[in-house]
């Protein structure tokens, strides 16, 4: 693995030096777009609006329009609107993870400690896992501040980028329903579902079988051959007979 950013932690007085790697990957299947008409593979240019001509990205700079004109930044300048943000992980506070609601998580990283912070990173971990918290925290990664948490995985810290309260939509233009309350039979029967249902959080039991059953298809077309696929079709229906809907929910579950 190759790390994508180098800092430390900062927590309290204590200076943690660590480096940041991607903890996640995709696992879709790597397809390519090709041309309909003779299945070239399509390129992506970056070219100069002015001249059209393709601009290398050593040649690519970034910057702001300001008053009409644009303001051209450097690596420089990002590290100057905050040098300690650029390279420290600054834990600002401790909370429970229970109390961030899964709307605002975003990217999973793994932290690795330098030699010289092997210490002290172990001590947040087991002080982490042993207090049952996660320290809050933010940092600059690729010019965006970033709000995260720090929890312990295994052996490891884990950081988990989550958003902004800001970067969260309003629901106000969605339409909810106001009406129907549930009787209690009704909701006594959807609780005895969702026990009969629970089970041990266990990630190793699911599997991404669409790129599998797609890799299929992909063979199967190569080959010159067909797969029938029955068809499914989504049905809406007033619900005006809940009570039976869930007693045979009940039924299959069991």
């Amino acid at each position: 693995m190759r790390a994508i950013w180098t800092g430390a932690i900062g927590f309290g007085l204590v200076n943690i030096p660590v480096k940041l790697y991607s903890a996640s990957q995709e696992s879709t299947l790597d397809l390519d777009m090709l041309d309909k008409k003779d299945h070239s593979k399509i390129r992506f240019q970056r070219v100069n609006e002015s001249t059209g001509k393709e601009v290398t990205w050593k040649n690519i700079v970034k910057a702001y329009k300001l008053q009409g004109d644009y303001v051209v930044l450097d690596e420089k300048d990002f590290a100057d609107a905050s040098p300690e943000k650029t390279k420290v992980i600054n834990i600002t506070s401790f909370v429970d993870v229970k109390e961030v609601d899964t709307i605002y998580f975003e990217t999973p990283y793994f932290l690795e400690p330098d030699k010289a912070g092997q210490k002290p990173y172990r001590l947040l971990h087991d002080a982490l896992e042993k207090s049952e918290k996660a320290g809050l925290g933010s940092f600059v990664l690729r010019s965006k501040e970033h709000l995260c948490l720090i929890k312990p995985h295994e052996d490891i810290l884990i950081l988990n980028r989550i958003r902004f309260a800001e970067e969260i939509r309003s629901t106000s233009e969605l339409s909810v329903p106001k009406k129907g309350k549930p009787t209690s039979a009704e909701m006594k029967m959807a609780l005895t579902l969702i026990d009969q249902l629970t089970a041990p959080f266990n990630i190793e039991k699911f599997k991404d079988t669409y790129s599998a059953e797609l890799m299929k298809v992909i063979k199967a077309k190569a080959k010159g051959r067909k797969i029938e696929r029955p068809v499914l079709k989504v049905t809406h229906r007033k619900t005006d007979d809940l009570m039976a809907m869930l007693k045979a929910s009940l039924k299959k579950a069991s």
